[in-house]
């Protein structure tokens, strides 16, 4: 072969949809916004929810917060990618923002609960899901308590949730540990695999 017509231009990443999940309380706020801190060049999703913002939270930031029957009201117009009920409130991702970022090129970052990513298995089988876990369950306990929003019967029933979310373990791609005090490591290795993910030969391929 002629050595002027040989290519190496075989590298052209795809976007890709990270869906980062486990159990309330391991930590899934506190590790995108160190990724939205650090600046990545990442479209991250924002929920929308019927629920009320807790203290600090800001809307368009943490969530979008709507009433529950405007949230009915955009289910029936088939606005969401996934939605579901947890807790008694209503959380969803709006499809227009996947689209969007998609198709400008950006990796696609979304927070979401242990059901929405099953769902969202279903609906895009290429999307790469990542599963956060705590180093222990006494420091998952201890972070749910130090929260101050649960009471004992609404933190007895996170606590059985999260022993069924664990069994669903094996349906993620990757798992990585959120320790205490070591929140850099964990981002470390989320972008670790993600930047591993662009570089397979055969990459996923996000269709919506």
């Amino acid at each position: 072969m002629d050595k002027e017509t040989l290519s190496f231009d075989v590298y052209h990443p795809q976007p890709l949809m990270v869906v980062i999940s486990g159990p309330s309380g391991v930590g899934k706020d506190a590790v995108l916004k160190e990724m939205q801190a650090r600046g990545l060049p990442v479209h991250f999703v924002v929920t929308m929810t019927s629920r009320a913002p807790r203290e600090n939270e800001i809307d368009g930031v943490d969530y979008f917060f709507t009433t529950r029957d405007n949230f009915k009201e955009l289910i029936s117009q088939d606005e969401f990618i996934e939605y579901a009920l947890v807790y008694d409130d209503y959380k969803g991702v709006p499809k227009t923002q996947i689209r969007q970022a998609l198709a400008s090129g950006k990796d696609v970052l979304l927070r979401v609960d242990v059901q929405g990513a099953a769902t969202l298995k279903q609906l895009c089988p290429e999307a790469l899901l990542i599963f956060l876990v705590p180093d222990n369950q006494k420091e998952w306990l201890e972070r749910l308590c130090n929260r101050k929003t649960e009471t004992t019967e609404s933190l007895a029933v996170r606590v059985e949730c999260a022993r069924s979310e664990l069994e669903e373990l094996n349906k993620f791609d990757y798992v990585v540990v959120n320790a205490d005090d070591k929140l850099d490591e964990a981002v470390d290795t989320i972008m670790d695999i993600i930047n591993a993910e662009h570089h397979r030969v055969n990459p996923r391929r996000i269709c919506l």
